[in-house]
């Protein structure tokens, strides 16, 4: 046994041992935070409050002068029958596609989660859509849907199921039909894969023990599937209705706004009042105006999958 002193000059190398950065966790996780937190307030949190601010102004491009003028914005565009057409377009966009992808999403995943040869090009082709650029994806559609070359209106002759001629964008409920339809062929992969995961972190026995009990398949479904996949499902809408009632990508490339201004959206109605209009005050409260209501949605949703998480 060697005695403490008998190396007096050398000090056990445990204790002089240089602490690397990866002993610093909290520094560690200071930096590895660090772009994402400088990201948010660049690219989201300053442009917020930008928006927030010039709503609450009458600003103009071109013109660096800025003068407060209140609500005055909000009660201008809330007269406005084009705001309110807008808005009710945005409500019935977001509704009723978000209503069709979690039908889609739950139903493909059901249909992925099963044993079936070719599952993963399955899987891969269905995650297209959203790999897609919106802009390549646009143009596609807007062959289908073309008023002479539309694959639908000549595939709808051929079987005998049309007898005129739909034009697509130059008809208001039609264009919506088409606008909602991009938009749920664009988003349902995604809820797919989100309501797919979900799925696997069920536990396999509840799912056999429901099998060995008898139960139907739409008792499955309902009973068992669904409750246990709301926290997911819920989570899944949220992030559908945010994204979808921002989203200005597929409303402004198939019609911009058209026919006659009537398929405008919240946000392609602010980008033509406040870009493509130069009233800047105007546009930013046209965009910001359903920030609350989706505010108190999130929190609402998050609430719910956190009481249905912890009473499974």
């Amino acid at each position: 046994m060697l005695r403490r002193d008998a190396h007096p000059g050398v000090a056990p190398a445990a204790i002089f041992r240089r602490r690397t950065l990866a002993d610093r966790e909290d520094l560690l996780g200071r930096i590895l935070l660090a772009p994402a937190l400088i990201y948010v307030i660049l690219l989201v949190a300053a442009p917020l409050a930008l928006a927030i601010l010039l709503s609450f102004s009458a600003s103009f491009a071109g013109s660096l002068e800025f003068h407060w003028t209140g609500l005055r914005n909000f009660a201008t565009i809330i007269q406005d029958p084009q705001f309110r057409l807008a808005l009710r377009n945005t409500a019935l966009f977001t509704v009723v596609s978000q209503a069709l992808v979690i039908v889609l999403a739950v139903t493909a995943a059901h249909v992925l989660d099963a044993a079936f040869a070719g599952k993963r090009v399955v899987r891969f082709l269905l995650l297209l859509p959203w790999a897609v650029p919106v802009s390549l994806a646009a143009m596609a559609w807007t062959w289908i849907f073309d008023s002479t070359f539309s694959v639908i209106n000549w595939t709808l002759r051929v079987a005998g199921l049309l007898d005129g001629w739909l034009y697509w964008f130059g008809d208001p409920t039609l264009a919506m039909i088409a606008i909602i339809t991009v938009h749920v062929w664009r988003m349902f992969p995604f809820a797919t894969v989100i309501v797919l995961a979900g799925m696997t972190a069920v536990p396999l026995d509840i799912r056999e023990a429901a099998v060995i009990d008898g139960a139907s398949f739409w008792r499955r479904l309902f009973q068992v599937n669904l409750p246990l996949l709301l926290p997911i499902i819920t989570v899944s809408v949220l992030f559908g209705v945010v994204f979808t009632s921002t989203d200005l990508g597929v409303v402004w490339l198939l019609t911009r706004g058209g026919p006659y201004n009537s398929t405008h959206v919240l946000s392609t109605l602010a980008f033509q009042r406040g870009i493509l209009g130069a009233n800047l005050g105007q546009g930013a409260a046209i965009a910001i105006f359903l920030l609350p209501v989706l505010m108190l949605a999130a929190v609402g949703m998050l609430r719910v999958a956190r009481r249905t998480e912890v009473g499974a």
